[in-house]
């Protein structure tokens, strides 16, 4: 199939690895040119040189209020256009919600909730025609995690300012989707089995609850990504999709 991505150009946060990574290799592929950004120079320029001359790096923190601005103009910049965005964010801290402080809601609320919001509103003012934002949540926007309060509330409200903003957008032109990744191995994801003191049993038991028996790889995230972004994927908008192998046990 044709994605219809030759020449189109996005925004990908978080992209310097993991699943961010993964949708823009896959948007290379198709022809696309993606403008990825993080807040460390040094694995951007690694993921650059990954990418090849398709791609260029911005070093952005989300929660800084002129990170939507400045890398939709960055992307225009670099490629004459923006045709949509990858909006991932950083693991907030783990903990329960009666442990967790009043610091570290505030300081994820800025980068996890408004960095993500910002980004989403200036991507939509100066998007391309028929543009596509993607928003990249988690399964706990369905079922919460354990010791992930912050990660729960905040992608669970994620979810649904994307589905009002593809309401609101729909009239533009403009499709506004969510992924919610499962048990993908990712880095973060490692660095949350690790955490719990047996890293090997950790996943053996979370392997137990999903139904294709393993995790996902990036890559198989990368895909459904790029399709959400393409023109192929048209008619689709509002949607909240899980990549999980079928964990959630809920429509």
């Amino acid at each position: 199939m044709d994605l219809g991505l030759e020449g189109k150009a996005f925004v990908m946060t978080g992209a310097a690895r993991g699943l961010g990574h993964a949708t823009a290799q896959a948007l290379v592929s198709e022809g696309a040119d993606v403008l990825i950004s993080g807040r460390t120079e040094a694995s951007l320029r690694e993921a650059q040189e990954r990418l090849g001359a398709s791609s260029a790096f911005l070093v952005t923190d989300n929660s800084d209020p002129e990170a939507g601005e400045n890398l939709t103009s960055e992307c225009i910049k670099r490629f004459g256009r923006i045709d949509g965005a990858l909006i991932s964010v950083g693991g907030p801290p783990r903990g329960s919600v009666m442990a967790t402080s009043d610091a570290d809601w505030r300081s994820s609320f800025e980068s996890v909730f408004l960095g993500a919001v910002r980004i989403a509103r200036s991507v939509a003012t100066r998007c391309h025609e028929n543009g596509s934002i993607v928003f990249v949540l988690s399964s706990s926007v369905k079922t919460p995690l354990a010791e992930m309060a912050i990660s729960n509330g905040l992608r669970a409200g994620l979810a649904m300012v994307a589905k009002t903003l593809a309401d609101e957008l729909g009239p533009m032109g403009i499709r506004v989707n969510s992924l919610m990744p499962g048990r993908i191995q990712t880095d973060r994801v490692m660095e949350l089995d690790t955490a719990t003191g047996d890293p090997v049993q950790a996943r053996r038991q979370a392997e137990q609850l999903i139904p294709l028996g393993r995790y996902g790889q990036p890559t198989e995230f990368g895909r459904v990504a790029a399709f959400l972004l393409s023109p192929a994927s048209s008619y689709v908008t509002g949607v909240a999709l899980p990549i999980d192998g079928g964990m959630l046990q809920a429509l």
